[in-house]
Formats: C-alpha cells, structure tokens, sequence
C-alpha cells in the first residue's frame, strides 16, 4: 500500500497492510529546538514518517465586517513568573470586548476571558466576522505536494476548537461554563446554537477543499472535565448538526476528546463522527483503555491516538517506544487505527520518533 491508502483504508475502519502512525502536529517549540525543520512536510522527512499535514482552506470575511471587528493587542509587561502578558481590546459599533493572555517560548494561556456577561455576548455574536468566501488554491498545491505519501487533516472555523461547547468554554472558560451550564442551560442553548449556524455557513464554503479528515469536538466534552449527562444535552445536539452538514459536504469526521471518554463512546457513535481521539492514557490523565473502546464501539469508529508521548517521545527510549507501540498494535488487531501521539509533545529526542514509525512499520497485520 502507498502512505495514502494506508491512512485512507484506517480511516475507513479497515485493515492496511500494516500499522499507521503520525503526531498530533508539530509544535513550533519542537521544530525549532529539535529538529531545526522549516515546516512540517520537512519535519515528517526528517524522522521517516509519512504525512499527516494539518491545513485548510483561506477562509474569507467581508472587509466591512472585519472593520466592525477592530483587535488592538496591548503589551502588559512581564509577570512575576517572567511570562510576557498582553490583553486583546476589541471595537465595535456596539461597545468594546477584552480578553487578557500570557505566552513564553513554549505555548501561550488565557487569562481573561472575552465574554463575562450575557451583553457581551450579543456583541460578540453581531460582530464577529464569518467567512463569505474560501480560496482553496494554496490547500490544493499542499495536497499535491502531498501526493500518494499521506493525507490532509483540518479543522472547523470558528472561536477555539471545532466544537459548540469547546468553543463557549474558550469565550467564557470552562469553570463559567459548567455553572452556566447548569444555571441557565437556555442561554447556553441559545449562544451553542448561535456559534453552529455560523460555522454551518462556513461548511457550504468548504465543500470540494482537499481534505480527508475534519476535526470536531474538543477536550472540554470529555468526561473529565463533563458528565456524560452534560455532554449529551450540551454537546450532542451541536455536534449532530456538524457532523451532518460535514458528511453533506462530503467530509469524514474524527471527534476530539483529549482525555477522559469512556463513559462517552457511545455518544460518539451517536454524534455521528466516523472516528475518535485521542485515546489519551491514564499516564497522561485520561482513562482509555484501548482495547475496551475497540471491543465497544470498534466497530463503528475508527481510532486515533493512544500513545503516551511523555513516556515515549519526552522521556522514553527506542526500546520502551517499541515496546509501547506492540501493546497499542495488540489492542486492535483488526485495523481501523492510527497509533498517534495523545497529544502535543515539547521535547524529546528525534531517536525516540524514529523508532516509533520503525516500530509502526514492523506491525503487520494477519
């Protein structure tokens, strides 16, 4: 099998010839202190991995709309923990937003979040510029760079990661938004909504891009940090609506939760989704068990992640990789998998990647 029909034939919940992998993206940190690679196709050659290029369409918006939206980012100096500390102040016709951050050379946080009450909101959602036009051209010179040696992945436009609740907990924070949520789920329901039809528009914009992989859902749905009672009435509604409008489009699906999921598997086939990640160990805080979730739902989603990037990548050994990737190929020995990185990893020697995708290569399927 070519990369591609590797990738492709998992992604199907089929068997290849032998086991796929990839990383959760390249980090920047990583790149620039590990690997010195330029961009991610570099970085995939480097360590011998075939292709999972994280891209997407140039999505649009109408200048007026974008003059409505007027982002000053205001330096604030340094914090007493040595972190540069800024804070966004945003304009509109219809009063002024603020939202705060802190960033060092690793990853950037927020520390104040845009949306504090129900007027902001209304601001937020008059105002907030939504794409009217997508331009594929340079997605489709990526896909052809890409070729025959691997597939593209990409996400939904929108505020924080591709899902309704992830976004509300991105605009609100996820502590404001589970009070919120319990509180007053009808104006939950309400900005939820109001965030999905923005980006149902934008998925009309997407069809026909260069895509095999869209990414939906968020970590804030995982049932670490939601009940599955909460994930049903503030996630599977929303998600539904995406997830259709993506099929509509002719796009496959792989539902994000980056930690706890077991108690959501069978959410996630009622979603809709194709696919589940990031199949995040208990080691890294999460609880799946691998082999259960195929034994559940393997026959319905295919999955994506599973390794503990710290043990392996960060701290581990070629050895302990190799180890670790034959206990992954074990718990799904009939396919429908890609061994992945449960998440972005900052160190760690490249020796460590390399004897990941050997290892990956070495699992062959009966």
């Amino acid at each position: 099998m070519t990369p591609r029909e590797r990738y492709l034939t998992a992604l199907n919940n089929e068997k290849p010839d032998r086991l796929p992998c990839q990383v959760h993206s390249w980090m920047g940190y990583y790149l620039k202190n590990y690997l010195a690679a330029k961009d991610q196709f570099e970085a995939y050659d480097m360590v011998g991995m075939d292709y999972v290029i994280f891209a997407g369409p140039d999505l649009i918006c109408d200048d007026k709309e974008r003059a409505n939206w007027q982002c000053e980012r205001r330096d604030t100096g340094v914090d007493d923990s040595g972190y540069q500390t800024f804070v966004d102040v945003i304009t509109t016709p219809s009063g002024t937003l603020t939202s705060a951050g802190a960033y060092n050379e690793i990853t950037g946080w927020t520390t104040e979040y845009l949306i504090k009450s129900k007027s902001d909101f209304e601001i937020f959602n008059k105002h907030y510029p939504v794409p009217v036009k997508s331009d594929s051209s340079a997605l489709t010179a990526m896909a052809e760079r890409v070729g025959d040696k691997g597939i593209i992945r990409g996400v939904l436009w929108g505020y924080g990661q591709s899902g309704a609740w992830q976004s509300f907990c991105s605009l609100v924070g996820t502590t404001n938004a589970i009070y919120h949520a319990i509180d007053d789920p009808d104006w939950v329901h309400y900005v939820e909504q109001s965030l999905v039809d923005k980006q149902l528009r934008t998925i009309e914009l997407m069809k026909g891009a260069p895509m095999d992989l869209i990414e939906t859902g968020g970590g804030a749905g995982s049932n670490t940090v939601i009940s599955p009672k909460l994930h049903e009435e503030f996630c599977m509604p929303y998600d539904r609506q995406q997830h259709d409008a993506l099929h509509e489009a002719g796009f496959k699906i792989v539902y994000h939760l980056c930690g706890g999921l077991m108690g959501m598997l069978d959410l996630v086939v009622r979603n809709g989704a194709d696919g589940l990640e990031t199949m995040t160990p208990p080691s890294l805080g999460g609880d799946c068990d691998l082999a259960e979730a195929k034994r559940r739902v393997g026959d319905k989603l295919f999955f994506i992640g599973g390794f503990d990037q710290n043990r392996g990548f960060e701290k581990g050994d070629p050895e302990t990789v190799r180890k670790m990737v034959r206990e992954l190929h074990a718990a799904c020995p009939d396919g429908g998998y890609i061994c992945c990185a449960s998440d972005h990893f900052f160190s760690g020697d490249p020796e460590n990647i390399r004897a990941f995708v050997k290892a990956c290569a070495e699992c062959k399927y009966q």
